[in-house]
């Protein structure tokens, strides 16, 4: 008789508390894993992301876990030092309909204590201020304190006005963009310049309060004769708060050959009424310094207005009586230049300038500059309120600028540019020509030496997006130079309240993993120094590199180039990553682990990144992403398994953000887009002799499929697409889709190969495979796109006794000797490839079914040579300097992005399911 393995309990995922639900019915799964202990003490428990309290905060967002059973309450409290109320929803439902996640709103400046915990019942004190919204046939009020906030629900403003106790300090709020009809620098006439402003179709109030109130808003960039840019975006208002948080959301839905896009921003206008020189422009600089000045200043003058003017002008506070500045300044006031417009532009990521001018019409007079601007403005007056605006990821989305113009006027205009219009015109068009690949066996041949999937007119920019999140403040006075570089900071690394790594451990969510050990020289150590330091490696690279920009920030590169000791950038396939082989999911599985901030704000990034710009939102591609690449969308492979709701899950339940939720549902119906996009429409179009190109992960079936049915790989198209449902269905509690994870399982198993066969005709209006499956076709893609991770939160959910066994077994054999999977599949199992990244499939096997050989052998394949074969995996980066490199960098020779994120993702699972197994 074989022995149980044994587990820590540290090291065990959560069963069921409750049933598993199949079909309607209930049921418990076949082979669940013990409960974790500490589920009740780290039930409700957060943290703050940086590990202290911060000075304050604009209003927190965050999601809570919970065990499977706990009943969701009519309400909850922050618990800490006092109590502090809190807005609440329900995110998502375990299967026996129990909470699992709760989104919390809390008041800003709310909780700063260092130990809370989300608790059910009411606070014992209500929270001193509210946010509420009332809705109209054309208007929307928010009403936070004395901050009246008027939304438009149709024509130009967003934001119509805002007034602090009666008094307008904001209004005319809006969406902008500039764009020419030819590209920059080529021969020909000068492009024309073509003007749009964003016009609202549809605003809706989502959260009325009493903590948070939420409006979408959605439309288009309209001019007289042309649509086009279409554009989502949420106002988030917060109690306590005099400020509005915006996540802007835009499509590029135009021929890239023929709209080079110049400029984007969001303007508003502020009303001055104070006199010129109690009128106020300030940019936060780099660090905690600041570049204020007034817009007609007093200081440095032949004659002195007296120490009380300029005190107070430097401060930002409202002047003395005129009357009793002195009178050789006051009677000549209106010989001092007054400066109206004023410019801050960051072009890269290393450098930012200022300059201003009195109006326009007259030159530009240089101010100053630095390294790297933290993206924050105002304009205002001393007395009569004024505006803060800015932009988060201010210089890492470079080319952006901040502008203040017209403010010896009666109304300043303030700018935030996410495309600052001075930089060069985007240019989204495919980057090659044909070369000859105008048949799929010559684009097979040159996947075979750029690893670039090549198609004419496949590498489209149509459809892809962007988000950007802003933040305004409407304010009755100028604030001090010391709040402004605090809202500064807060805009560079917002604070954030979230729950702790402990808790969401408890609660036995997102499959199989477990909280960081230290590290040392036992060998469970010494993997986790190889995390930490793989981790670190890839935050400098950022740096180091400069992986920024608007449309490149949150990426990391595919391969590297050690002769040129660059990371691949100009070749095919090697070089942007758009998630290939779940980087995503190895950074958000080590935040979870770890708790670091720089790692969480590195995910956060990617997400935002990989599920805008590598995804398409509308058009021929909708719901589908594309493969890794010199361009973001330039690869012709367009598959589910890089739109993958699978590496969005964590950043949304964490962090309940509504944009990352909007992404996952739109992926519900992506399936429809594979009825005119065949992922494998290349596959053995290759000239005589030559063997078929790998590395799209595609499997085609023999013949034409009946209309309705589409060909299906199981772990790079399925498995993403059950990533979607699932989170659908616990989101919303459709059995729908619930239903339709299911006929996927039943039929699946029900093939003669099962997982073995790879891929199977797959009948899109019941989500059923359907025939075939009877021959064993091999990939290591099948189960490198998050399938795993899918799987092992899934299987708790839903009990499918055959898929279950057809999913182990396909765990147990993948890594199998070739001897045991002959016998298994009669079959030598060519194509089994990453065999360490697979070791975390022979440890799930092990532990489901208690062998534990299995679990010894899990270990030896995951410590074994690794998948990179040429790779010494104990080493670090090494430094490179002079002439052989740019600048100064490090390396590891040998890094695959491919191989660092599955390493990460098999080190996870297998300290969570056989670490008691490893010596």
């Amino acid at each position: 008789m074989v022995d149980p393995v044994h587990f820590d309990r540290r090291s065990l995922l959560l069963s069921a508390t409750g049933m598993a639900v199949t079909m309607g019915h209930t049921s418990a799964p076949a082979a669940t894993l013990p409960i974790r202990a500490e589920a009740a003490q780290g039930a409700g428990a957060t943290c703050w992301l940086d590990g202290v309290p911060p000075d304050g905060h604009e209003g927190m967002t965050w999601g809570q876990p919970w065990p499977r059973g706990t009943k969701l309450s009519s309400a909850y409290r922050l618990a800490g030092d006092g109590s502090a109320p809190l807005q609440s929803w329900p995110l998502a439902y375990w299967p026996d309909g129990s909470i699992k996640w709760t989104g919390h709103a809390l008041a800003a400046d709310a909780g700063r204590a260092a130990s809370l915990r989300v608790e059910p019942g009411k606070a014992r004190q209500a929270s001193p201020s509210s946010a509420t919204a009332r809705s109209f046939a054309d208007r929307i009020e928010v009403t936070v304190g004395d901050t009246l906030w008027t939304i438009g629900r149709q024509g130009e403003a967003i934001i119509r006005s805002a007034r602090r106790g009666g008094k307008t300090v904001m209004r005319d709020v809006g969406l902008f963009a500039t764009a020419q009809d030819a590209p920059d620098e080529e021969d020909g006439a000068a492009p024309r310049l073509l003007r749009y402003a964003g016009r609202i179709e549809r605003a809706t109030v989502e959260q009325d309060g009493p903590i948070r109130v939420v409006v979408r808003v959605e439309g288009r960039h309209a001019a007289p004769d042309e649509q086009w840019l279409p554009f989502s975006l949420r106002l988030y208002f917060h109690a306590g708060s005099a400020s509005v948080r915006i996540v802007h959301s835009l499509i590029f839905d135009a021929d890239p050959a023929r709209r080079f896009v110049r400029g984007l921003g969001l303007s508003g206008q502020v009303p001055m009424t104070d006199p010129l020189h109690d009128r106020h422009v300030r940019f936060a600089g780099q660090g905690d310094g600041l570049w204020a000045e007034a817009v007609r200043p007093l200081t440095g003058l032949r004659r002195d207005p007296g120490r009380a003017f300029r005190e107070a002008q430097v401060a930002g506070r409202e002047t003395p009586p005129l009357a009793t500045m002195a009178a050789a300044v006051r009677d000549r006031l209106d010989y001092i230049p007054a400066w109206g417009e004023f410019r801050l532009r960051q072009p890269n990521a290393d450098g930012f300038t200022i300059r201003k001018r009195t109006a326009s019409g007259h030159g530009w007079v240089p101010v100053d500059g630095a390294g790297r601007a933290a993206g924050l403005g105002y304009v205002g007056g001393a007395r009569g309120g004024g505006v803060a605006f800015a932009m988060h990821d201010f210089w890492r989305r470079c080319p952006v600028g901040l502008d203040v113009a017209e403010a010896t006027g009666e109304a300043a205009r303030f700018t935030l540019w996410y495309h600052a219009p001075d930089a060069p015109a985007m240019d989204l068009r495919f980057y090659h020509d044909e070369m000859g690949m105008t048949d799929y066996a010559r684009q097979n041949e040159g996947l075979d030496i750029t690893y670039e999937d090549y198609e004419p007119g496949w590498g489209d920019a149509r459809g892809i997006a962007r988000t950007t999140e802003f933040r305004l403040w409407a304010l009755d006075t100028t604030p001090t130079r010391e709040r402004l570089i605090r809202m500064a900071a807060q805009i560079e690394a917002p604070p954030r309240l979230l729950a702790t790594g402990e808790a969401v451990h408890a609660a036995g969510v997102f499959g199989a993993w477990t909280l960081a050990g230290p590290p040392g020289g036992d060998a469970a150590g010494r993997i986790e120094a190889r995390a930490s330091r793989e981790l670190d490696f890839y935050i400098g690279q950022v740096e180091q590199r400069r992986w920024y920009g608007f449309w490149d920030y949150g990426d990391v590169m595919h391969s590297y180039d050690a002769d040129r000791h660059v990371w691949r950038y100009d070749i095919g396939g090697f070089a942007w990553d758009n998630s290939e082989l779940s980087t995503d999911l190895w950074l958000w599985y080590a935040y979870l682990r770890t708790g670091r901030a720089d790692v969480f704000r590195m995910a956060e990034a990617m997400t935002r990144h990989t599920g805008e710009v590598d995804v398409y939102h509308l058009g021929r591609f909708r719901g589908l992403g594309t493969r890794h690449g010199v361009q973001h969308w330039g690869d012709s492979s367009k598959q589910p398994r890089i739109s993958n709701a699978a590496y969005r899950r964590i950043y949304y339940y964490l962090t309940a953000d509504e944009r990352c939720g909007d992404l996952m549902h739109a992926l519900i119906d992506s399936d429809q887009t594979l009825r005119h996009v065949e992922i494998g429409r290349k596959v053995g179009a290759r000239a005589p002799g030559s063997e078929p190109p790998g590395g799209t992960g595609a499997v085609v079936a023999e013949g034409r499929l009946p209309p309705g049915q589409v060909f299906v790989q199981f772990g790079t198209v399925w498995g993403p697409l059950v990533a979607a449902w699932m989170t659908e269905w616990e989101r919303t509690g459709d059995p729908r889709w619930r239903d339709r994870i299911v006929a996927g399982m039943q039929s699946l198993a029900a093939l003669p190969r099962q997982w073995f066969a790879g891929g199977a005709p797959f009948d899109l209006a019941t989500g059923r495979f359907v025939g075939e499956g009877d021959r064993v076709s091999m990939s290591h893609l099948n189960g490198v796109f998050g399938v795993f991770e899918t799987m092992a939160e899934l299987l708790e959910l839903v009990d499918v006794p055959a898929y279950r066994e057809a999913w182990l077994d396909y765990c147990a054999y993948y890594n199998a000797p070739t001897d045991l999977f002959r016998a298994k599949t009669g079959d030598p199992g060519k194509g089994r490839g990453l065999t360490q990244a697979h070791s975390r499939y022979t440890a799930y096997a092990a532990v489901q079914r208690r062998d534990p050989a299995l679990a010894r052998r899990a270990w030896t394949e995951f410590l074994g040579a690794g998948d990179r074969a040429t790779r010494d995996q104990a080493k670090g980066a090494v430094r490179v300097s002079g002439p052989a490199v740019l600048k100064p960098v490090d390396e590891i020779p040998d890094i695959s992005t491919n191989d660092a994120a599955q390493w990460g993702l098999a080190a996870t699972a297998n300290l969570a399911l056989i670490g008691r197994w490893l010596s």
